[in-house]
């Protein structure tokens, strides 16, 4: 009965996607092969912790989102007359600490082999950053400096989502993996726009009283107004979150490793664990692609108003407004594509959904946003000197010469982008996971984790130098090649995106049986 239970799993690893070919096995080997990993109780610890998982990543996307749109009037309060470059530096403090300390906090993890103490030491030190921000009015006249390493220190204690996804790959099965991304990433979407939204709704609570005048003291030790509210809000999911790692709750449960052991027929998780090599070109492959694929969100994201103002003659107040419902449009189809990935993956392949799903509509976003309009996009007043609606000729002379995008081209765009990145970024995440096997994936997952902050400090950056001075048709144009070479490279080592062989290598399959394409056909029944 072992060696049919044995058997099942292997089966099940090698499909990888919850599609399980049982081979004849009965009903009793199916209930052997779960007893040879866990008992019932083991399985219900292992599944509170990944809810816990769940919330962690939740709540570390809403910590960053939540103090976006009050930064600035903020830190104008704070120091009236701040300058916009100072607020370009709280901004990216934020990805700045989590990406230097990611690859550090997934090596402690590995070395610590265990979750938990990393994770209760960066859920304190995201309190404390917390409480700092909401406290800057103790600072003064220093306040912008310690808002900045208030912020710092958040993303520093963000990294901890290494630690999280590392946690989820070594406590799912390999059946169970895409499902358990699929709801990562749906809790990180969630946690980007409840963030905003808390912060609007402390909007009622004011200003709050105006700071004393220096050498007047620092007024009352605690302030409760619209701009500290996100601090302490941070502050009180963050404890919630850290009582929840105490051990009444939260439990090591791992499993990947033992799914390893009985698989290869190892004698221990050790030696299945030193009997599977992650597959590097694969590996580094995945993690360029994810590169681009979070460059190609993060771009648009960033450059969507001014490109609507300059493309449309919208006004600042119509940017904004219309600007919100389509984000928010957005959000719900990328929370609909999250939902809808388990079942696409139980009739088609995963490789296949990600290469003809994720990365082909991302690049078929950039294609829609290179303007092919019948005439040059309007023109801006001249002489205008704040931005406002029309396309500004004396600081982008490209405004003359550009063909205008047309609004039909921009809602398909972003409609393309928010289902591919929605399930591209999931898809690579749960490839990543299988390709690196069982093994403590800390450290790589860092790799994964800093991949996606240099595109988050890149976008800006790109859209500076290369949308102000070249136009829509060089930016959108660099993004659909850099798309295109992704999606050929993960063609290239497409037989190479799966889980460590569980059996000897058998011979190659003849040029053209199992083609990519094939990963579209919807499943045949099981026999």
């Amino acid at each position: 009965m072992e060696k049919e239970a044995a058997k099942m799993l292997q089966s099940e690893a090698l499909e990888g996607n919850g599609s399980i070919e049982k081979n004849g096995l009965t009903a009793e080997a199916g209930k052997s092969c779960m007893e040879l990993l866990e008992t019932e109780e083991q399985r219900r610890e292992r599944w509170r912790s990944v809810y816990v998982i769940y919330f962690t990543m939740f709540q570390m996307s809403l910590g960053f989102s939540i103090a976006l749109t009050g930064v600035w009037p903020y830190l104008d309060k704070l120091e009236p007359g701040a300058k916009k470059e100072m607020l370009g530096l709280v901004v990216g403090a934020n990805p700045l600490g989590q990406l230097l300390f990611s690859p550090l906090l997934g090596l402690w993890a590995n070395r610590a082999k265990s979750a938990r103490i990393p994770l209760l030491a960066t859920l304190a030190l995201f309190v404390i950053a917390s409480v700092l921000y909401s406290q800057l009015h103790l600072t003064r006249p220093y306040a912008k400096y310690w808002m900045v390493f208030a912020r710092f220190l958040v993303g520093v204690s963000s990294a901890n989502i290494v630690v999280a996804r590392s946690y989820l790959s070594a406590a799912t099965l390999v059946s169970e993996r895409t499902r358990a991304v699929a709801w990562v990433s749906l809790a990180q979407v969630l946690g980007f726009a409840v963030g905003p939204a808390l912060q609007a709704a402390a909007a009622p609570l004011g200003p709050g009283a105006p700071y004393p005048a220096a050498g007047e003291g620092a007024g009352p030790l605690l302030r409760l107004d619209m701009y500290t509210a996100a601090g302490w809000i941070n502050a009180i999911l963050g404890l919630v979150n850290f009582l929840l790692f105490l051990p009444w709750c939260f439990k090591d449960r791992t499993i990947a490793a033992r799914e390893a052991m009985i698989v290869h027929g190892k004698n221990s998780e050790k030696e299945a664990l030193k009997a599977i090599k992650p597959d590097l070109v694969s590996s580094w492959t995945l993690v360029g692609a994810f590169f681009v694929l979070v460059f190609n969100f993060v771009l648009l994201e960033t450059l969507a108003t001014s490109l609507t103002m300059d493309q449309f003659a919208w006004s600042k107040k119509q940017a904004l407004e219309y600007m919100g419902a389509l984000m928010s449009a957005g959000a719900i189809v990328a929370c609909v594509t999250f939902a809808l990935i388990g079942p696409l993956t139980k009739r088609f392949e995963e490789r296949g959904l990600l290469l003809w799903g994720g990365f082909l509509l991302t690049g078929l976003a950039s294609v829609l946003c290179i303007p092919w309009g019948p005439g040059p996009p309007p023109l801006a007043p001249p002489g205008q000197l704040e931005a406002g609606g029309g396309c500004p000729a004396a600081t982008q002379p490209w405004c003359e010469t550009s063909r205008g995008l047309t609004i039909t081209q921009f809602f398909l765009g972003y409609a393309c982008i928010s289902v591919g990145y929605s399930l591209g970024v999931t898809l690579i995440q749960t490839i990543f996971s299988k390709v690196l096997g069982p093994r403590p994936q800390g450290v790589w997952m860092g790799v994964l984790t800093g991949a996606g902050c240099v595109s988050r400090a890149l976008g800006p950056v790109f859209v500076s130098a290369v949308y102000a001075r070249r136009g829509p048709d060089a930016t959108f144009g660099a993004t659909a090649a850099l798309t295109l070479a992704a999606l050929l490279a993960l063609r290239l080592v497409y037989s190479r995106l799966q889980p460590p062989p569980a059996t000897p290598a058998t011979p190659a399959a003849p040029a053209g049986q199992d083609h990519e394409l094939h990963a579209l056909q919807p499943e045949q029944p099981s026999r």
